[in-house]
């Protein structure tokens, strides 16, 4: 009788240890199966995702701002002026470059473009603006220049000693250029110049102690910044 209750518990016990046994056997497999997920979630999050949210394009012709900037009095200014009023021109139009190039000077093939292409039809050159912010913001050009004392370098890099332009990427979702991103998906930045979010504004800001205050409010405020 014993006998028998002995077989009858070791088989009650059987499915059991078994269960235990696949269990622990299954372990390494699990946390195997993690970490391949999670090296895959990195690889599409940080590499591939980046690459495919941004299509690259090309400007209408290229253009040597170093070639440009050695023959100008004002430096940047003499392109990139302050009217009258006080606001800023920003992108030369085709009446400020005729001046230079209503015939072609050089050897330069991408002169010869824009001489055929948009002087001489007088068509606007439709460039894409690394720098172009939403038609909320309002950034004052006048005031970081004249004001602060900035240089064009501060938020716009080395462009003005560029021989050639480089490609511009547009966010397809947003439509904007991955300069005001940035380029590191991250949010580190090296340069001043490597992002033109809001939160480096406020952080040059914070730095140089200054506290500007809307008009309507008197206060530190989006209207600051914001229509």
């Amino acid at each position: 009788m014993s006998s028998q209750e002995d077989k009858v518990k070791t088989l009650s016990e059987t499915p059991a240890d078994c269960q235990a046994g696949q269990g622990s056997g299954g372990g390494p497999f699990i946390v195997l199966f993690f970490i391949i997920g999670f090296v895959a979630s990195l690889v599409v999050g940080w590499v591939i995702f980046p690459k495919v949210l941004y299509s690259q394009k090309s400007q209408p012709f290229d253009f040597n701002h170093r070639l440009h900037l050695e023959q100008v009095d004002d430096g940047c200014q003499s392109c990139h002026f302050f009217r009258e009023d006080g606001s800023f021109a920003g992108v030369p139009k085709l009446e400020q470059c005729i001046d230079c190039h209503e015939d072609v000077q050089g050897e330069s093939e991408d002169e010869a473009v824009f001489v055929e292409q948009y002087v001489a039809k007088e068509r606007e050159v439709p460039w894409l603006i690394y720098s172009r912010q939403p038609n909320c913001v309002f950034f004052p050009h006048a005031a970081h220049i004249f004001g602060a004392k900035l240089e064009c370098r501060t938020c716009h890099g080395d462009t003005g000693t560029s021989e050639s332009l480089k490609p511009y990427e547009e966010n397809r979702i947003t439509g904007y250029s991955r300069d005001i991103w940035g380029r590191n998906i991250a949010g580190f930045k090296s340069n001043t110049w490597d992002r033109m979010k809001m939160d480096d504004c406020a952080q040059c800001h914070e730095t140089a102690g200054i506290h500007d205050s809307s008009v309507q409010t008197g206060r530190d405020a989006c209207f600051v910044c914001h229509k």
